[in-house]
């Protein structure tokens, strides 16, 4: 076994699962959390869900699954750098995409307007739902009975949800916890207002080093960048300069991976010198003192946190809000929107979902039904279910 730092999770001292299980012989307990979320079926299902481009639009363009899978390998790598537990760090990665709804972000948006009246929609939670109450593979229980470990991260690798004094902080701040958190069955309290351990935090800042990078690669392949534009744009600017004039000669595609490897590079790097400081100047000794630290200690520097800004607003306003990708973006939350609202009216869900839907006392036990359905499904599936309702099938391209 690989020796980790004193303020590392530590498998052996892990506050367990909800359902008691025994000692594997050749694996640690993290171990097995991250091979339990690769054998689900909510896994799996990654595979076709959008991460930026519709699905639709070509095999090349990332989907879920790969996005989960380039995160998951940054944050190993960012956890090995800092000796910590990389199987946590991984498994944490690994579940951290499982409560998104079909098309991306916008399939996000569009069930948590519907769900409005009944609690909103959090991925993060929903993710919770399910590794804890969903998935049913197990004989003896709902859910994969992960550590709390990794339950945690799921839920905390962005940040508390509460603040010192109580108070919903971040992206609650203004609605309040969301609704049904009280619900998931967990081994022990989540502790809302304290950090996550390290391993968490290096899969949330994973996610971020991948959504720049890859975004950008999925855009020059949309055609909606080319390596000149990113010339005066923060973080990537100085590297495509670099590129451009170290290999003038090769080809576009050749140059673009370059610029993308790295932009992956250094900002792992810069994670990396950056955390090891905090975490010698905050003087964690243990997991227990990073959660108690009051700040999140995998970070970037202050100089790439600002440039990292900076390229995230390029790319909202020339690729995530350009008329190509915003066009199908509207279709298919019209598709969300669409498909809850019939299912509410009809409670016509195939198979037990509508057995559980008729059978709910009231809407809002329906529209958790519904909610938890809707949040399951592919794209394609998607489309097939509202092809099946409306009779048509929507043009997302």
């Amino acid at each position: 076994m690989i020796d980790t730092a004193p303020y590392a999770s530590k498998p052996e001292h892990s506050l367990g699962r909800l359902h008691g299980t025994g000692p594997s012989p050749t694996r640690s307990e993290f171990q097995r959390d991250r091979d339990r979320i690769i054998h689900s079926t909510a896994f799996r299902r990654l595979q076709n869900k959008t991460q930026v481009f519709l699905q639709h639009e070509g095999r090349h363009f990332r989907n879920r699954l790969t996005h989960t899978l380039e995160v998951s390998q940054m944050a190993r790598s960012i956890a090995r750098a800092l000796m910590l537990d990389e199987d946590l760090a991984e498994a944490v990665a690994l579940a951290h995409d499982l409560g998104h709804t079909p098309f991306g972000h916008a399939g996000e948006r569009a069930l948590d307007r519907a769900m409005s009246p009944y609690g909103g929609f959090d991925h993060n939670l929903q993710a919770l739902r399910v590794v804890t109450l969903l998935e049913s593979r197990y004989a003896e229980h709902d859910g994969l009975n992960l550590t709390w470990e990794t339950l945690e991260g799921i839920l905390k690798h962005n940040g508390p949800l509460l603040g010192p004094a109580g108070k919903p902080v971040g992206r609650y701040a203004e609605y309040g916890l969301p609704r049904g958190i009280e619900e998931i069955p967990t081994p022990a309290d989540l502790r809302l207002d304290s950090h996550a351990s390290l391993e968490a935090q290096a899969a949330a800042i994973a996610d971020d080093i991948a959504y720049n990078a890859h975004d950008i690669d999925d855009a020059f392949r949309a055609r909606l960048l080319v390596l000149e534009d990113l010339v005066d744009v923060p973080m990537a600017g100085p590297i495509v300069r670099e590129v451009l004039e170290l290999y003038p000669a090769i080809d576009a595609k050749r140059q673009a991976h370059e610029v993308q490897r790295r932009l992956i590079t250094r900002a792992i790097e810069d994670v990396i010198a950056e955390s090891t400081a905090a975490i010698a100047t905050a003087n964690v000794q243990s997991a227990e003192d990073v959660r108690r630290a009051g700040t999140t200690l995998i970070r970037f520097s202050p100089a790439t946190a600002e440039a990292e800004q900076g390229l995230k607003t390029f790319l909202f306003d020339k690729v995530y809000r350009h008329e190509s990708v915003m066009a199908p973006v509207r279709r298919s939350e019209q598709v969300v929107e669409e498909l809850f609202a019939r299912y509410m009216a009809t409670r016509n869900l195939p198979g037990v979902w509508g057995a559980a839907a008729r059978a709910a006392g009231d809407d809002f036990a329906a529209a958790a039904v519904v909610r938890d359905f809707l949040a399951g499904m592919t794209d394609p599936y998607a489309l097939n279910e509202y092809g099946r309702l409306f009779d048509a099938r929507p043009e997302l391209l």
